[in-house]
């Protein structure tokens, strides 16, 4: 039996979400929150929205931050506890990768529209 980490772990599907989409959160702590996606994790399934998920990172005092304390950050949370956000509709919805010509092409699941 072979034993895997997070990082290791074989993902088969794609993430359909990517950096710069607008998402609202729908589970947890931060449920109903609306945010952009600063950056993405395909391999361990996770994104880091903002506004959303804040940590408290103690900083030692370097040359470029002579202060150091405490910061608050965003950290990644699970990419199944977001859903993307249509501006257009003013409500979540889901995106669906469709063929045109050769390309894949990310769409709008309710109004058929390019993302």
């Amino acid at each position: 039996m072979i034993k895997r980490n997070k990082l290791n772990k074989s993902n088969d599907k794609k993430m359909r979400i990517k950096k710069g989409d607008t998402v609202v959160v729908i589970n947890g702590k931060y449920k109903g929150v609306k945010g952009k996606v600063l950056k993405s994790f395909p391999k361990t399934n996770r994104v880091i929205v903002e506004k959303v998920n804040f940590i408290k990172k103690h900083t030692r005092p370097t040359q470029q931050n002579q202060q150091g304390g405490i910061v608050e950050k965003e950290s990644p949370i699970h990419v199944s506890n977001v859903k993307l956000y249509s501006e257009k509709l003013g409500e979540v919805t889901r995106a669906v990768f469709t063929k045109a010509g050769d390309k894949r092409i990310r769409v709008c699941k309710k109004s058929g529209d390019e993302i």
